[in-house]
């Protein structure tokens, strides 16, 4: 797929019933608004490659956070949250008020995220089938944001021999995985580079917001 391409949409009919599907949900004039946020966040709180439990092989995305916690991996301690940056030993940086504003819009939660994952991927960076399974609170969904190259999404059951569907989202689409899909596996098969114009190295940011105790 190109900036060319016609995208894969999904399936509405087929997608479960409790996962939330927001198209554009963030405009243009949005999208740019979060994104200055975002740089700034990078510039206090610099992206690092976590390292897998065990193996402590790098992953080929990028990652910060922001909010009270943080999602960190490293080979010594595992997949886990923590208060500070593992390179700097620095507080991460206050979530963006837009994003939260997206978590009360589109999550059906009371309390507030907080945690803010941020991945960057670039053109060959993806993420394998996973779920979200580190946070003490599952009863909160899990609410994604996308900001700039589109990217192959794949969505599958509860289990990894479940039946996957898979769609691109496109910068500005914001997708919730609560209810019977809180723990869905889910993951980026690829990027779609010259998709979109809003970052100027090329690439995708998503922000992925959680409540965790």
């Amino acid at each position: 797929m190109n900036s060319r391409s016609q995208p894969i949409l999904p399936d509405r009919e087929s997608l479960p019933k409790d996962f939330g599907y927001y198209p554009g949900f963030l405009d243009a004039q949005a999208q740019g608004t979060l994104l200055k946020e975002i740089r700034a966040i990078i510039a206090a709180a610099p992206l690092f490659l976590p390292t897998m439990p065990g193996t402590g092989k790098p992953f080929s995305v990028a990652m910060t956070n922001c909010g009270q916690l943080g999602w960190v991996s490293d080979k010594a301690g595992g997949y886990r949250y923590e208060r500070i940056h593992p390179d700097s030993g620095a507080p991460w940086p206050m979530m963006p008020e837009q994003a939260i504003a997206v978590w009360r819009a589109v999550s059906g939660h009371t309390a507030l995220p907080e945690a803010c994952l941020i991945n960057y991927y670039d053109a060959g960076a993806k993420l394998g089938d996973h779920r979200d399974r580190d946070e003490a609170d599952r009863s909160a969904p899990v609410v994604s944001l996308s900001l700039g190259d589109s990217a192959r999404f794949r969505l599958g059951g509860l289990r990894r021999a479940d039946k996957v569907t898979s769609f691109d989202l496109a910068s500005g689409d914001v997708v919730v995985l609560g209810g019977a899909t809180r723990m869905a596996y889910h993951g980026i098969a690829r990027i779609h580079p010259g998709t979109s114009g809003l970052l100027s190295e090329g690439g995708r940011f998503n922000l992925t917001l959680r409540r965790v105790t």
